[in-house]
C-alpha cells in the first residue's frame, strides 16, 4: 500500500468516525428525557391573598402575626379577622426559624444583616459574594456588606426577623422569614414593636 493510499483510508476512516459520533449525539438527545427548567421543579406556592376591608381596620393595636412553618405561610390577623395570607421561605433546616410566642422587637425598613452578606473593594465591587462574617475573612482591600432585609421585623435577640426575601417555594433562609416585596411593607405598616407573633410549626 501507498503512502497515497494510506492517506485516503485514513480520511475515510475519519469521516466515518465523525459521521458516527454525530449520528449516535443526534439519538441520545431524541431518546433521553430532556431536563426541566429549574422553574418547573420549584414548587409553586399559593400567591398572597389580601382582604382590603380587613387591612384597612388593621392598627398596630389589634395586630398579630402567625407563623406556619410546615405550610410556608403567614397570617396578619386584625383581632379575628383574616388581613393577608402569604407564602414566605423560613429557615433551611429544621431549628433555624424558632417556633414559639414572640413580640416585634424591632423594626427597620433599611436593614441589613450583620451576620450574612457579601465582601465588596472601595469602589462597591464585589470581591466575593454570599459570606458569613462570623467564618469568612475578608481579603486583602475589601470590607463587609450586609444583605439587604428591607421592612425588617426582628422577633429574635439573635436577629431572626420578617422580611422581603427571595421565596423560592421551599424553606431556603438562615432562619429569617422571607416575605414577598409586595406584601413585607404592608405588614410592617400595620404592627408595632412589642406586635405579638407566634411561630408553629
Amino acid at each position: 500500500m501507498n503512502h497515497l493510499s494510506r492517506q485516503v483510508q485514513g480520511a475515510e476512516i475519519a469521516v466515518v468516525g465523525v459521521l458516527w459520533l454525530a449520528t449516535a449525539s443526534a439519538w441520545a438527545q431524541d431518546h433521553h428525557p430532556k431536563m426541566a427548567p429549574a422553574q418547573q421543579l420549584i414548587a409553586k406556592q399559593v400567591p398572597p391573598v389580601v382582604n382590603k376591608s380587613v387591612l384597612m381596620q388593621t392598627t398596630p393595636d389589634n395586630a398579630t402575626v402567625l407563623v406556619s412553618l410546615s405550610r410556608q405561610r403567614a397570617y396578619l390577623y386584625a383581632g379575628n379577622a383574616l388581613a393577608i395570607d402569604t407564602p414566605i421561605s423560613s429557615g433551611k433546616k429544621a431549628g433555624f426559624t424558632p417556633t414559639g410566642n414572640f413580640t416585634i422587637l424591632q423594626k427597620d425598613p433599611n436593614h441589613r444583616s450583620n451576620i450574612y452578606g457579601n465582601f465588596v473593594d472601595s469602589r462597591g465591587r464585589v470581591v466575593r459574594a454570599g459570606i458569613s462574617a462570623r467564618i469568612d475573612s475578608a481579603p486583602s482591600g475589601s470590607h463587609y456588606v450586609g444583605a439587604p432585609m428591607f421592612y425588617f421585623m426582628r422577633i429574635t435577640p439573635e436577629g431572626v426577623g420578617m422580611h422581603i426575601g427571595i421565596l423560592p417555594g421551599y424553606p431556603a433562609s438562615h432562619g429569617c422569614i422571607r416575605m414577598p416585596a409586595e406584601i413585607a411593607p404592608q405588614i410592617y405598616a400595620h404592627v408595632r414593636v412589642g406586635t405579638p407573633v407566634q411561630v408553629m410549626y
